[in-house]
């Protein structure tokens, strides 16, 4: 349950391609049903969680006691109805999730930190932190504040509890509140302790990453030492969990396969965050100017055989639109030109495979990082026009360059000098 700090990154500069026709990009669909928006953040609840509080409620049922057996008043009175108290514990606890994710987010917020969306899905949740925290106190009380919410949850919980009847001799309902307070309390504890362990992707390694950071000034550091804290973690939760569900030689298969997923769940989740923190490196290293194509400019009438062999001729690689009086007005779509039949190409105009320039595809030349991809994210686009801070057109910005160079991929050949200046 722990925060995800830079989730979308430069692969999401290329989504929203409509085929270059309207020059808007599209809004991508939410992860599932949409409940609202806490303090302005978008909260989904993910299909599997209806599977997985499908299966609390089936298996949590029988806790209530069998209603067949007479010495069992409580399972005896609550009959059926033993299913929707499971249930409404299943909500109850997902709810607490909730209440914990939008502690992470809204602190992220108000530390300047953009929240894209909160997750809630069948491990539990996420908060998806756009930019990773700037200094490790930041990351350390981000991290914190999920766990400590619900353990002030749990501390409410369990005050009225015990201020609540709840013996043998109190009425169905006031039993049903009382197992239901009680369930609340405890499972609110377990998931406080549970994410307060030492490895990522819990939020206990996300404050043994802002502690590592912090020591050894370098956030690259801290991410190491807590993925292979988290590495080390899932192979002792597996071994505790197998120790406590397999007892005298016998296996009980439903405590061997939660064993077997937790685990699976931290040691993967561990090994996501060295991935993500090794891509996170790259992007201090992205630059506009350094990734644009070469480009030249053609009047949208231009047969596009006769543009692609214009571009061929001087090796560039992408193909502005220009007016009359030379003003950009558009920009030739890739995909669409290589969709396009080459024995089409003479008869096809290329301004029919281009998309509007929107002032927003317009990317200033010297933009690098994290400012870079601000800009692309904002505004998906499969290219963009690149130009210098005097107006002079640099080249164009394809969105698959900028993820190739995210990933490490190997570079764009490098721009050439300003070719045209854009007039004003």
């Amino acid at each position: 349950m722990a925060e995800d700090e830079g989730r979308q990154s430069a692969g999401g500069a290329g989504s929203g391609d409509d085929g270059g026709k309207s020059g808007r990009p599209q809004v991508a669909r939410g992860p599932g049903l949409r409940l609202g928006r806490p303090f302005g953040i978008p909260l989904y609840v993910s299909p599997s969680w209806f599977v997985v509080a499908a299966f609390i409620t089936v298996l949590l049922a029988p806790q209530a006691g069998d209603a067949s057996d007479p010495t069992n008043d409580f399972g005896n009175e609550l009959g059926g109805w033993r299913y929707v108290l499971s249930l409404a514990y299943a909500v109850f606890l997902y709810a607490s999730v909730v209440v914990h994710e939008l502690a992470h987010s809204a602190l992220a917020k108000r530390l300047g930190l953009p929240v894209r969306r909160i997750v809630i899905h069948f491990l539990g949740g996420v908060s998806e932190i756009e930019k990773e925290s700037d200094t490790p106190g930041k990351a350390f009380w981000i991290a914190f504040a999920g766990p400590l919410t619900s353990a002030a949850l749990a501390g409410i919980g369990f005050a009225i509890y015990q201020v609540i009847p709840h013996d043998d001799t109190v009425s169905l309902g006031q039993k049903v509140a009382a197992t239901l307070i009680f369930g609340f309390w405890a499972s609110n504890l377990l998931v406080a302790l549970f994410n307060l362990l030492p490895g990522l992707p819990l939020d206990g390694g996300q404050m043994l990453r802002a502690a590592v950071w912090k020591a050894s000034g370098k956030p690259m550091t801290g991410t190491l030492a807590a993925a292979w804290a988290g590495r080390v973690l899932a192979i002792a939760v597996f071994v505790v969990m197998n120790l406590i569900y397999v007892r005298d030689g016998n296996i009980q298969p439903f405590g061997l396969g939660l064993a077997v997923f937790m685990a699976m769940f931290i040691w993967f989740g561990a090994t996501q965050a060295l991935v993500v923190a090794k891509l996170r490196e790259r992007i201090p290293g992205l630059s506009a100017r350094r990734m644009t194509r070469r480009a030249i400019s053609v009047e949208a009438r231009t047969p596009l055989a006769e543009a692609l062999r214009r571009a061929h001729e001087v090796n560039a690689r992408g193909i502005v639109l220009v007016d009359g009086n030379e003003r950009p007005t558009g920009l030739v779509n890739e995909a669409q030109v290589i969709a396009t039949p080459e024995q089409r190409r003479p008869w096809i105009e290329a301004g029919d495979v281009a998309r509007p320039l929107d002032p927003n595809l317009i990317v200033a030349a010297d933009l690098t990082g994290e400012e870079l991809l601000d800009v692309l994210r904002a505004n998906p686009a499969p290219e963009y026009l690149v130009v210098e801070p005097t107006g002079e057109i640099v080249g164009v910005l394809a969105a698959s360059d900028v993820q190739a160079a995210f990933l490490g991929k190997p570079p764009s050949p490098p721009s050439p000098p300003a070719q045209r200046r854009m007039p004003v």
